[in-house]
C-alpha cells in the first residue's frame, strides 16, 4: 500500500475513502518542531559532555567494553553506541540485535556509551528483546491507527503473546472487516523505515508536547513521579514510553493485526469508551508462519473448547465473567485445591477463611486504593457502598492483629482459597484466563527479619516441588522498585538484597527485571512453561514492609520491646480458574490420572454382561476413582472403544462372560496399548497407586 506525507500527516491511499486524512493536523507540526528543539539541545548536552556525573568520562574519552564470556573491546565515551560494536562484531549480529543491556540497564542500540561498561546484545529470543520488540511495534499500531481512523492514542503497550492500542473514536467502533486494510497500513508503515527517536523531557516539557491529548496529560500526572521521563517519536507519532525501543520499524518484518474489542480507560477521570486493538509482529514472515502454526495447534487446545467437549464447565449470559463447574470440571478443580492444601499442611500453614465482602474503608488502608482505584469492584446495598474482596492480603493482616501477638509464634504462615471478585471489563473476559469470580491459592508469612532468608527459600522449595509435579518448567525475574513506590530506599534495597540472595542460593538462573516491582515491595515472578512452549504469569513470592506498617501490626519481641512483622505475599497457582485453563491446553485435555475426571470407561462387550460392568463401577467408585459406564447396546466393542479413547479416558476396562467369570478386566489405554486381563481388586490397587503418587504417565507404569 504506496503512503505519502502531507503537512505533517501520513495518508494511506489503499485505506477505504472514510478512513482516508484529507487534511494536515494543525498540532502536529507545532509538536513536532518542540520535539526536535528538545531533542537537538539534548544532542548538544550530550555531545559536550554537559551535566556529567561523579565517574562519567568526557565525550571521546577511551572505555572499555566487557562483553559476555570474557570478550572486552575499546570504545569511545558519549560516542560508541552498542549496535556499531554489534556491527563490527560481525556474524549478523547487527542484523539480529534490538536492545542491549548496559550495565545490567537497558538501552536503544543507538545510545551511546557513557562509560566502561558490560554490554549484552539482546534479539528476539530474549524477553526483553521480544518487549521491545513488541513495544516498538505497538507504536507503528498507534501511529497508524490514529491515522487511519482519525482517532486519539490512548496506550500503546506490550504483552506477554503481542501488544495492543487503545484508541478514543467517541461513539465510533472498530468494525472487524477494516482489520485487513489496517493491518495492510501497518505493514506499509513498517516498511519506510522510521526511526524510533528518544527524547529524556521535563514535565513541564511533557505538558507542552501532550497539551492536544488528555489521555496522556492524565498518565503524564498520574504515573510520572520523576522530574523527566522518556517520550519517542516514530512517524506522526509521540508517544510516551519508558523504552528501549528498535532503531527503526524496518525492523518489523511481518504484522497481524488479530482482534478489536471495546476497552474502557481506567484513570480517575472516568471510564470513556475506547477502542482495543490487538496484533502481534515478528522479524521475519517465516516467524509470523510458524507463529500460525503454532496458534492452530493450540486453538485444538482451546480449554473452552475442551471444557465443552469434556463437559468440565460452561458459562453464562445472565452472570458473565463466572464460571459453572459441572461435576467433572469440579473434580479438576477440587483435587488441585487439594493438592495445594495438602503441601500447605506439610509446610506449616495453617489454611483461614475470610469474609466474600468487606468495606471500601479496609481497601483504602490496604494502600491498594490509589493504585488499583475503585473500578475492580464495589455494588451500592442500601445507603452503604460495598466492596467484593479483590484479595485477601488485608483480612490475613487483620487476623494478624485481631489479638496480641509473640516472637514465638512467628513465622505465622496464613492460607486462603477465598472467593475474590474483580470488576473486569466486558471485552477483557476470555473463558477461564480472565473472569470476574475466582479463587486463588492466596497465603501471607508474617515473619521477622531474621526469619526472611529461610522463608522465602522455604516458598521458592514450594513452587519447584507443585510445578515439578503440574509438569511445568519455569523462569524466575527479580522484580524490583518502580516508579512511584511507598516507603524508603533503604528499606528496598534491603528487600532487593535479601531475594536477590535467596535466588542465588536456589541455584536456578534467574533474570532481573528493574521497575517492575509492586509499589509495595520488590518480587519474584514466577513464569511457567506449557507443553506448547507458551509462558504463563502464575506465581509469585512478594515482600511488603508497607502493609505491616499501615495496619500497624506489632508482635512482642524477644527482648522486651515491640517490633514490626516483614509480610511475604505468596501465590504458587495463581487463580486457580487460570491454572485449570493452563493445565487443559498444556495437556491438550489428555489429563494425567492424579487430575483427570475420565480416569477409567467401562466398557461391557455385550448387553449380557452389563451387570458385571456395573458391579466393576461400582468397585471402582467405591475406592475413589472416576469410572463411567459405556451402555450403549447400539455400538460395537471396537467403536466404544475408540470412543473413549477419543474422549481421552486414560484407561478401558474391557468385561464380558470370561471376564465375568474370573472377576477380572480387561485393560487399555488411551493410546490403545492393551494390557491384558487383570485381576479386578488388583486393578484398583494399583490405579488408586498411581493416582496418590500423582505420577504424569500412569498409562506406562500401570
Amino acid at each position: 500500500m504506496p503512503s505519502a506525507r502531507a503537512g505533517g500527516r501520513l495518508l494511506f491511499a489503499g485505506a477505504p475513502r472514510r478512513h482516508r486524512v484529507t487534511g494536515p493536523d494543525p498540532h502536529l507540526a507545532e509538536r513536532f518542531r518542540l520535539f526536535q528543539q528538545l531533542r537537538a539541545a539534548q544532542e548538544q548536552r550530550d555531545g559536550a559532555g554537559a551535566g556529567a556525573g561523579a565517574g562519567r568520562p568526557p565525550p571521546g574519552t577511551p572505555i572499555r567494553i566487557a562483553l559476555p564470556g570474557g570478550g572486552r573491546l575499546p570504545g569511545r565515551a558519549l560516542q560508541t553506541t552498542p549496535f556499531q560494536v554489534a556491527a563490527q562484531l560481525g556474524g549478523g549480529l547487527a542484523e539480529a540485535a534490538l536492545v542491549a543491556r548496559v550495565n545490567g540497564t537497558l538501552q536503544d542500540l543507538d545510545r551511546p556509551l557513557e562509560s566502561d561498561a558490560d554490554l549484552e546484545l539482546l534479539d528476539f529470543s530474549t524477553p526483553e528483546g521480544r518487549t521491545a520488540f513488541w513495544q516498538s511495534s505497538a507504536c507503528v499500531l498507534g501511529a497508524v491507527a490514529e491515522q487511519f481512523f482519525g482517532a486519539t492514542l490512548c496506550s500503546a503497550q506490550a504483552t506477554e503473546d503481542g501488544f495492543f492500542c487503545d484508541v478514543h473514536m467517541g461513539d465510533r467502533t472498530v468494525q472487524r472487516g477494516e482489520l485487513p486494510a489496517l493491518e495492510d497500513a501497518c505493514a506499509a508503515f513498517a516498511r519506510a523505515g522510521h526511526r524510533f527517536e528518544r527524547l529524556e523531557a521535563t514535565r513541564q516539557q511533557l505538558a507542552e508536547l501532550f497539551k492536544h491529548n488528555s489521555f496522556q496529560l492524565q498518565q503524564i500526572e498520574e504515573e510520572v513521579t520523576s522530574p523527566t521521563a522518556t517520550v519517542y517519536r516514530c512517524g506522526p507519532l509521540l508517544q510516551l514510553c519508558r523504552g528501549p525501543l528498535l532503531r527503526h520499524t524496518g525492523l518489523i518484518g511481518a504484522l497481524r493485526v488479530l482482534t478489536s474489542s471495546a476497552a474502557f480507560w481506567q484513570g480517575t477521570g472516568g471510564r470513556r469508551s475506547l477502542q482495543r486493538v490487538t496484533a502481534v509482529a515478528f522479524p521475519s514472515a517465516r516467524d509470523l508462519a510458524d507463529w500460525q502454526q503454532a496458534q492452530d495447534e493450540a486453538a485444538l487446545r482451546d480449554h473452552r473448547r475442551i471444557g465443552r467437549d469434556q463437559e468440565l464447565f460452561f458459562f453464562h449470559k445472565l452472570s458473565p465473567g463466572s464460571c459453572f463447574f459441572l461435576p467433572r470440571g469440579a473434580h479438576v478443580y477440587n483435587t488441585l485445591v487439594d493438592f495445594i492444601r495438602s503441601e500447605y499442611r506439610a509446610r506449616g500453614f495453617c489454611e483461614v477463611v475470610t469474609p466474600n465482602v468487606f468495606s471500601p474503608r479496609l481497601w483504602e488502608l490496604s494502600g491498594h486504593w490509589q493504585h488499583y482505584g475503585t473500578h475492580m469492584f464495589s455494588f451500592t446495598a442500601g445507603t452503604e457502598t460495598l466492596s467484593l474482596k479483590p484479595m485477601n492480603c488485608p483480612a490475613h493482616c487483620l487476623m494478624f492483629a485481631h489479638r496480641p501477638r509473640s516472637w514465638r509464634e512467628l513465622p505465622l504462615r496464613l492460607a486462603d482459597f477465598g472467593v475474590l471478585h474483580r470488576n473486569e471489563p466486558p471485552g477483557t473476559l476470555t473463558g477461564l484466563t480472565r473472569v470476574r469470580r475466582f479463587q486463588q491459592d492466596d497465603a501471607h508469612i508474617f515473619c521477622t527479619l531474621e526469619q526472611l532468608e529461610g522463608e522465602i527459600d522455604a516458598c521458592l522449595d514450594f513452587v519447584r516441588a507443585v510445578y515439578a509435579v503440574l509438569g511445568f518448567s519455569f523462569r524466575l525475574a527479580l522484580a524490583t522498585r518502580p516508579p512511584g513506590f511507598l516507603g524508603d530506599p533503604e528499606t528496598w534495597d534491603r528487600a532487593e538484597q535479601q531475594l536477590e540472595r535467596s535466588l542465588r542460593a536456589f541455584g536456578q538462573p534467574w533474570e532481573l527485571s528493574r521497575g517492575d516491582g509492586a509499589f509495595y515491595g520488590p518480587k519474584i515472578d514466577i513464569r511457567i512453561r506449557d507443553a506448547l512452549g507458551r509462558q504463563h504469569q502464575c506465581g509469585t513470592v512478594q515482600l511488603d514492609f508497607q502493609m505491616p506498617e499501615r495496619f500497624e501490626l506489632e508482635y512482642a519481641s524477644a527482648t522486651g520491646g515491640t517490633a514490626r512483622p516483614v509480610l511475604i505475599h505468596r501465590a504458587v497457582l495463581g487463580s486457580v480458574e487460570r491454572m485449570v485453563a493452563v493445565l487443559a491446553e498444556s495437556c491438550g485435555g489428555r489429563w494425567p490420572l492424579w487430575l483427570s475426571p475420565l480416569q477409567a470407561m467401562v466398557i461391557p462387550q455385550a448387553p449380557e454382561v452389563e451387570d458385571y460392568a456395573r458391579e466393576v463401577q461400582a468397585v471402582l467408585r467405591g475406592g475413589g476413582l472416576v469410572a463411567d459406564l459405556d451402555g450403549d447396546a447400539g455400538a460395537t466393542l471396537a467403536r466404544k472403544i475408540r470412543r473413549a479413547q477419543l474422549a481421552h479416558y486414560n484407561f478401558q476396562l474391557v468385561v464380558g462372560p470370561r471376564e465375568r467369570a474370573r472377576g477380572t478386566v480387561n485393560v487399555r489405554t488411551r493410546d490403545n496399548r492393551r494390557l491384558g486381563e487383570r485381576d479386578l481388586r488388583w486393578v484398583l490397587q494399583r490405579l488408586r497407586e498411581l493416582r496418590d503418587a500423582r505420577v504424569p504417565n500412569a498409562e506406562e507404569r500401570f
